[in-house]
């Protein structure tokens, strides 16, 4: 496939079921998660859950970052069919836990669960894009994940707030279960078979059980932050050990340089991790503070998201249409600045107590960042990997997206906490602004150093310093 295939190529043979499966399975994510942020406040109050309300979100993004490093390396030795069955196997006992659960604590649970699939599930479908697609439609797949987030946006959030107040928010969860199993069966012919390396003679890749170690490690520290306020006196020396543990325990699971901000690979990875921390650690809190501030009801708070979502999807579409035409180093910092814009905006309406609108207004311009950067940080990762590395590389990404959100969602929960008899929503949208000014200076060093373009296997790899 060369680089003039057309706009339709991921949906013409042999693509085309492998692309409606994929995108079949990120659509049931999307709704999940958007569903979960919209009910969450109701579901905190029907269960008196309101300490255990940051750890529902931390909680999966922590365990996503187990099933990631296992489905990596899975992935690098085996090919991702395995790792895609196991974790929408997980995915769905997660939502069954979850959508049955009678206490907080059980539907943390199942979040856990649902999380640990949904971490594997993720990195097996980045290594499938990886061996299924050559990579001149790479910018295009990635697009259409986006846009599969596009009906959930419109909808999902809406109907989540509909159900929830006119049956029980369980059905929610349980609803999704169904819709799991015919998505997958669709990407099934496209991964049978698969080896790990497609005939490429390698090296068998051992099992990392190290990294999987380390990777429990980074969980239990999101954990540990997020429980740290149940121990009365102990609680900022436990914080304190958990975020230096989470330091150490991230170091062997990213490319070296990562925390460093090491310009090339180490800095793409980094950016996910910042542009998550930043969006979501805010955005769990968006329709909290329109029902806790506004009045406003869970349908019509989860509507912020909506518009977010679909900004993100339009925004994606456009940087896929663009190709090359929008540099990547460019696409990265115009989106580091609106999601800025946005959480600063959040910031002034919640400190101000400003009109509503200003806010939901606001968090468009977020999911328009995201949705420019987001393709493309994905799209400089798979360049600059192998296939033998693949599987290590798309769940270094990963990881670094979930960690990041999850290790701002505790942080955040800390805040919230700490400033809830003055106004604990400032203080997380002040937080979550300062990783966002942090993530415009790291933008930048996506750029790798100027040098000659490579290639993979008679493929041209993207260039990282293509003209603005």
């Amino acid at each position: 496939m060369t680089s003039d295939t057309s706009t339709a190529g991921i949906l013409r043979r042999p693509y085309l079921l492998a692309t409606v499966g994929a995108c079949a399975l990120v659509f049931l994510s999307a709704f999940e998660s958007l569903a979960v942020t919209t009910i969450m406040p109701l579901v905190s109050r029907d269960l008196d859950g309101a300490s255990l309300y940051a750890l529902a979100f931390a909680g999966p993004l922590a365990t996503g970052v187990v099933g990631m490093v296992g489905a990596g390396n899975w992935s690098d030795r085996r090919g991702p069919a395995a790792p895609l069955y196991a974790s929408v196997a997980l995915f769905v006992a997660g939502l069954l836990i979850a959508g049955t659960a009678g206490t907080m604590e059980m539907l943390v649970l199942g979040r856990l669960v649902q999380g640990l699939g949904g971490g594997a599930m993720t990195v097996a479908l980045y290594v499938l894009v990886a061996r299924v697609y050559p990579a001149a439609l790479h910018p295009k797949i990635f697009a259409a994940f986006a846009a599969s987030w596009v009906i959930p946006s419109l909808v999902g959030p809406f109907a989540a707030g509909i159900v929830a107040q006119l049956s029980s928010w369980h059905w929610v969860f349980l609803g999704v279960v169904g819709l799991v199993i015919p998505a997958l069966l669709m990407v099934v012919p496209a991964v049978r078979g698969m080896s790990a390396t497609d005939g490429t003679e390698t090296e068998p890749v051992p099992w990392a059980f190290g990294r999987l170690g380390w990777a429990a490690l980074a969980a239990l520290t999101v954990l540990g932050l997020n429980l740290s306020t149940e121990v009365p006196g102990f609680g900022p020396v436990i914080a304190v050990v958990a975020l230096v543990l989470a330091v150490i325990a991230v170091k062997p699971l990213v490319p070296r340089g990562t925390l460093l901000a090491r310009r090339g690979l180490p800095s793409v990875i980094l950016a996910r991790g910042l542009a998550s921390a930043a969006f979501f650690g805010a955005e769990v809190y968006l329709p909290y503070l329109l029902t806790e501030r506004y009045a406003f009801t869970p349908t019509f708070a989860g509507l912020t998201l909506t518009g977010a979502a679909l900004a993100w999807a339009g925004a994606s579409a456009v940087q896929g249409r663009m190709g090359s035409r929008l540099a990547d180093v460019f696409a990265v910092k115009i989106g580091a600045v609106l999601v800025l814009v946005a959480i600063a905006t959040a910031l002034v309406t919640a400190a101000l107590a400003l009109p509503a609108a200003l806010v939901i207004g606001g968090w468009i311009l977020a999911g328009g960042g995201m949705g420019l950067m987001y393709p493309r940080l994905s799209v400089m990762t798979l360049a600059h990997s192998t296939p033998e590395n693949q599987g290590f590389n798309s769940a270094a990404m990963s990881i670094s997206d979930s960690l990041g959100g999850a290790l701002a969602l505790a942080a955040t929960g800390l805040v919230f906490a700490a400033f809830s008899t003055t106004n604990p929503f400032a203080g997380v949208f002040a937080l979550t602004t300062v990783i966002a000014v942090v993530g415009v200076f790291v933008a930048p060093r996506v750029a790798a150093k100027a040098r000659a373009s490579e290639t993979h296997d008679g493929e041209p790899e993207f260039s990282l310093t293509r003209p603005n």
